[in-house]
């Protein structure tokens, strides 16, 4: 399990919070083999993988049953650590090989109306404060780049190229990719870094991150979770708002727009058009939603 962990973060270039997952579910899995007696990982049967994967959706008395989603999640990752044992010589053959990961419900993501993103925008913290600047540029910004909360938070000062009006991310595995930030998100950087960066940065150490907390250090990710959230309360949109909604709103909104479905790719950072392309699902129920209210014969 150690040399597999070893060869996805070195060779595969994994985060540090997927590689923490693929061990807790790697970890569940031996914990399993033991169970039924199983000391070696060329003595695991298909039967025992098929096993754990009953074990994950009905549950045991030490773990709650999983969704299937999560259940998929963990039978990823041990099928990757038996191919990867097999093509390493470590075993004879390969036991997961036919035991397919369960084939999670399909979920379109939420995307916010314009109208209320906006009204999300314009209540990003109390008025005139440094923390308020600070908020509505982290929003703006999360919004025109469709960027992962924590590519946000990780922003250096410098990586904000406001000639070119583009900001530089660090997406999963270490990638980077440039996108194009709007005039709107650049204004709001500018008046932050202008009349409430500097103040922020009086209690802090000097560095160099774009979105500075109270004491002058770096925003974490929880407090732009909280930041969301309480401009989501006041523009009266719910509970259910988060820093991945406004990238879902981005990718959808783009789509609306008439952009490519593999420029969004790039944008978003997928590796895979696949993932992007559930976003097109999203704008085909808009386009149905419009087409059974506007078409005079849509119902009979």
């Amino acid at each position: 399990m150690a040399a597999y962990l070893d060869h996805l973060s070195a060779e595969r270039g994994l985060a540090h919070n997927t590689l923490l997952s693929y061990q807790r579910d790697l970890r569940r899995y031996l914990a399993h083999l033991t169970d039924r007696s199983v000391s070696e990982l060329g003595a695991v049967s298909e039967a025992d993988v098929a096993g754990f994967l009953t074990r994950l959706r009905e549950g045991d008395a030490t773990h709650r049953p999983l969704s299937s989603a999560s259940a998929a999640r963990a039978v990823v990752a041990v099928r990757g650590l038996h191919r990867f044992a097999h093509r390493e010589g470590m075993t004879a053959g390969d036991p997961a090989d036919a035991v397919r990961p369960p084939t999670p419900p399909r979920r379109l993501p939420k995307a916010l109306p314009v109208d209320q993103v906006i009204r999300l925008l314009e209540t990003a913290g109390a008025p005139g404060t440094p923390l308020a600047l600070r908020d509505r540029a982290l929003l703006e910004v999360l919004y025109a780049t469709g960027a992962r909360i924590s590519e946000a938070v990780g922003l250096v000062v410098d990586e904000v190229d406001r000639e070119t009006a583009a900001v530089l991310l660090r997406g999963k595995g270490g990638r980077q990719r440039v996108v194009p930030v709007g005039s709107y998100a650049l204004r709001a950087v500018d008046e932050y870094l202008v009349r409430a960066r500097p103040a922020l940065a009086v209690a802090g150490r000097g560095t160099p991150v774009l979105f500075l907390n109270a004491r002058g250090g770096s925003l974490s990710r929880q407090s732009a979770w909280s930041i969301l959230r309480a401009a989501a309360r006041r523009a009266a949109l719910g509970s259910d708002v988060s820093p991945h909604t406004l990238r879902h709103s981005f990718a959808t909104h783009l789509l609306d727009g008439g952009a490519d479905v593999r420029v969004v790719q790039e944008l978003l950072g997928h590796s895979s058009v696949t993932t992007t392309q559930v976003y097109t699902l999203v704008t085909v129920e808009h386009l149905r939603e419009v087409y059974a209210t506007a078409h005079p014969r849509a119902r009979g």
